[in-house]
């Protein structure tokens, strides 16, 4: 049921923030790999001296890499701390300082208070709150503005630009957070920021032979925003939520969704660019239409790719996650094509939690 008094409407993801070593080198793989188109610039080309910040979109995807030009400073120490990992979920608001106003006087813990950047091409009002992890929440208010991103960014115009792949725009984010405290987060989600669990899973729905994690799926009133957030569950061995956040050294994103009209294609020119895709096992196909009945797609080309798919009472959906792209096991892929279907994929959850398993295995984390 949604609230009738929404006291933080949010227009969607407005951007995706990545702390990492080196933001040239990891726009450049985004580029080549994902299909990412160069949008802006800052750093010490337009005065900045502590960071460098390279900004990529596709469609209506965007992502900012950002690198500590120095030693010192917050981007260096979540960097030393975590490796390579999101620090911002910047959502667009109409309002950012009733944004700020609403979920600090319900709890939330200020990160910035609310400010005007401007240039010649207008004014953005940001303001900010923590929530799991060192991860915070931006609220981006960009009704006055005009330019090509945030005022301080120029526009960047490589010579180098691969096509893109299909991605439009972010189906949901996943957070991991530590033992006991998705309760807390999913508690803070609904009385902090208006969000309704829109579905929950526990270790019976989310286990194999060895691991278990269970999850709660919060959402805004107008479903725009998806947020899972994964806790690990006790089981024989480590659950892939337990190496993430031994590996990341604390809570944070696990995962970024994002949605394509023809995963098939999209899959197919990610895999030809080097992207790599946890691969379920070939027998999980033989029985696919006894579980989710009709589909439009032929079953050779699915399993050709990996891609799994599931059905709810809605229609049903494709989905297909990438390995880590990281050195640490921490952040991955989620590449998702709906039709109809507005879960997640459950049926399809001891699958491919048993091929994450083997991958723990090779590293030797299980």
């Amino acid at each position: 049921m949604l609230p009738q008094d929404d006291f933080l409407p949010i227009n969607g993801t407005d951007y995706v923030e990545f702390y990492v070593g080196n933001a040239k080198q990891a726009a450049h793989y985004y580029q080549t790999a994902f299909g990412f188109q160069p949008l802006a610039y800052a750093g010490l080309e337009t005065g900045l001296k502590d960071r460098t910040s390279y900004v990529l979109r596709q469609d209506k995807i965007t992502f900012v890499f950002t690198t500590s030009l120095i030693p010192d400073s917050p981007v260096a120490d979540h960097c030393r701390l975590h490796g390579d990992g999101v620090k911002v979920v910047a959502l667009g608001v109409d309002d950012a300082r009733r944004s700020f106003e609403e979920t600090t006087k319900r709890g939330a813990l200020a990160y910035m208070q609310p400010s005007v950047v401007a240039d010649e091409e207008g004014q953005v009002v940001m303001s900010g709150i923590h929530i799991y992890g060192e991860t915070v929440h931006v609220f981006i208010e960009r009704r006055n503005y005009r330019g090509i991103f945030l005022p301080g960014f120029v526009k960047w115009e490589p010579h180098y630009r691969p096509a893109p792949v299909g991605l439009r725009y972010v189906d949901h984010i996943v957070g991991n957070v530590d033992w006991g405290q998705m309760d807390k987060w999913a508690g803070f989600y609904h009385d902090v920021m208006g969000f309704n669990q829109l579905i929950s899973f526990d270790d019976n729905d989310i286990s194999t032979e060895y691991t278990a994690l269970m999850s709660k799926v919060m959402a805004s009133s107008n479903l725009y925003i998806k947020y899972p957030l994964n806790e690990p569950a006790h089981g024989k061995k480590k659950s892939q939520i337990e190496e993430y956040l031994d590996f990341y050294k604390g809570a944070g994103v696990q995962h970024v969704a994002m949605e394509t009209r023809d995963i098939l294609t999209t899959v197919a020119t990610l895999k030809d660019r080097g992207v790599e895709f946890l691969r379920v096992p070939d027998a999980y196909y033989d029985t696919l239409i006894q579980r989710v009945g009709s589909i439009e797609e032929t079953i050779g080309p699915l399993r050709e790719l990996g891609i799994l798919v599931d059905r709810d009472e809605d229609g049903y959906l494709l989905q297909i996650f990438t390995k880590p792209v990281e050195d640490r096991p921490t952040v991955f892929y989620e590449i998702i094509q709906r039709k109809g279907a507005r879960s997640f994929g459950k049926g399809n959850f001891r699958a491919l939690f048993e091929s994450i398993e083997l991958e723990q295995g090779k590293r030797g984390t299980l």
